[in-house]
């Protein structure tokens, strides 16, 4: 387990610390700030395990398949607790979940075929804006209230659009599949 692959764990084992933290009343006045600094802290291990595991040549399989799965677990953990709090219309959030879902079982797909697909520019575009959009929820700032939401349909067009140019990029695993 190389040090990249333990920035991805050490990413999901900061879920239910940050579940926690946003959805119970364990410190009321800090909760929502303590959980936003999980969430970041979480985020940032993204950027990081990436980075690292291409400046010293530790991509690994594992790192391909658990790091995107990592990525989903946090932002889609935020998502559901954010519709928890009313911040976020459900329907956003089944679409970003919706195609986490395809991706995964397209994944699984390629994995069965013995191909690794590992995320795209979109995707991470897509991942950083659902971040972004995360924090700026949770944070609940009134005056970067229309950023917010700017954010967040950035975001779900973004998400939009990863899965279809996922889907066209790999066409050829779903034959493949047949």
């Amino acid at each position: 387990m190389n040090l990249p692959n333990k920035l991805t764990m050490f990413r999901v084992a900061l879920i239910p610390f940050f579940i926690v933290f946003l959805l119970a009343p364990v410190t009321p006045a800090y909760d929502k700030w303590i959980a936003l600094a999980i969430f970041i802290i979480a985020s940032l291990t993204d950027l990081l395990d990436g980075k690292i595991a291409r400046k010293y040549n530790l991509v690994t399989n594992f790192g391909k398949f658990m790091d995107p799965l990592a990525d989903k677990l946090l932002v889609c953990s935020a998502l559901i607790c954010l519709i928890e709090l009313n911040k976020i219309p459900s329907w956003m959030v089944i679409i970003i979940i919706a195609r986490e879902f395809i991706i995964s079982g397209f994944r699984l797909v390629a994995s069965d075929n013995g191909v690794v697909i590992a995320a795209s520019y979109w995707g991470k575009f897509k991942t950083t804006f659902q971040m972004v959009a995360v924090c700026l929820l949770i944070a609940d700032i009134a005056p970067l209230y229309i950023l917010t939401q700017i954010v967040l349909w950035i975001a779900v067009i973004l998400t939009v659009v990863s899965l279809i140019d996922y889907l066209v990029k790999n066409k050829d695993v779903i034959k493949e599949g047949k």
